[in-house]
């Protein structure tokens, strides 16, 4: 009995030796914060998207307070009020932050794209994309399985009824995960005041893309034809809108009515009956 007793206060003794060693370690080792780290990260929110190039907020945090060189405005999802928030603690000039929108480039719907096959395997549509590049007969289009809504961390993307991804307009923050996500590379950023948006991403020649699917550009011209501030060009068979050519200067968006087979729409800011009008 006498030696368990002296057993456990030996034990005990060796136990808060270590104690305290540890405790001047710590106090010596202790590396002192920034405060300001901490201020700035409150002001985030917190998506962890990396759309400012860092590992999550906390990282991004750190960056903009003792790095001079990273910019205020990095905080995609933040967009013009948390720039100006992080310019004021941090003392930084930030540039004014155009807000963008996720934009999926493909109107292959169920009901207008063609199917090749029964695709039976992993719901994903990187997994989907590896065995023959999906079941659709376009090798362009959403695969509908949805991995760039699981991506979007501020639940903005939705897969509809018609087997492709929706977006929130209001809870978009334009960071940039979706597009990443997507193993077809459709879904692109785009300005929120773009005036229109090509809904294809086909490579494919006319005949072929109208066959693999309805909706499909077919690389016609007529959009760039009729744009008189040459603001649309067709390559590689599709068509592309320089949004920053659209915005300054065009006001009536007449290659909506042009196109043959829709596949470019108005976006806000247009009324597209009134542009339909227009340019027919």
């Amino acid at each position: 009995m006498f030696f368990a007793i002296v057993i456990v206060i030996v034990l005990a003794a060796i136990g808060l030796v270590f104690g305290l060693v540890l405790a001047v370690a710590n106090k010596k080792l202790k590396v002192e914060t920034n405060p300001l780290i901490e201020e700035v990260e409150e002001l985030l929110p917190k998506g962890q998207c990396g759309a400012c190039g860092y590992a999550g907020c906390a990282a991004y945090a750190e960056a903009v307070v003792l790095n001079p060189d990273v910019a205020p405005n990095l905080c995609v999802p933040g967009k013009q009020e948390v720039a100006d928030a992080v310019s004021q603690l941090t003392g930084k000039t930030a540039e004014k932050v155009e807000p963008h929108i996720a934009h999926v480039r493909c109107a292959g719907s169920c009901d207008k794209a063609k199917i090749d096959y029964t695709y039976t395997g992993v719901k994903d549509c990187g997994a989907a994309n590896m065995l023959h590049y999906g079941p659709k007969a376009c090798k362009y289009g959403c695969l509908g399985f949805g991995s760039c809504v699981s991506a979007c961390n501020f639940g903005a993307l939705s897969l509809g009824d018609n087997g492709l991804p929706a977006v929130d307009a209001k809870k978009c923050t334009g960071c940039g995960a979706c597009e990443k996500a997507c193993p077809k590379k459709l879904i692109k950023m785009q300005p929120t005041a773009a005036h229109v948006k090509v809904d294809c991403s086909s490579r494919d020649k006319g005949a072929a893309a109208k066959k693999n699917c309805v909706a499909a550009c077919i690389g016609c011209g007529l959009c760039a034809k009729n744009c008189p501030y040459q603001a649309v060009r067709i390559q590689d068979n599709l068509a592309f809108v320089d949004a920053a050519i659209c915005i300054e200067k065009c006001a009536e968006a007449t290659c909506v009515g042009k196109c043959p087979t829709g596949a470019i729409s108005a976006l806000a800011g247009f009324e597209t009956e009134k542009v339909l009008a227009k340019a027919n």
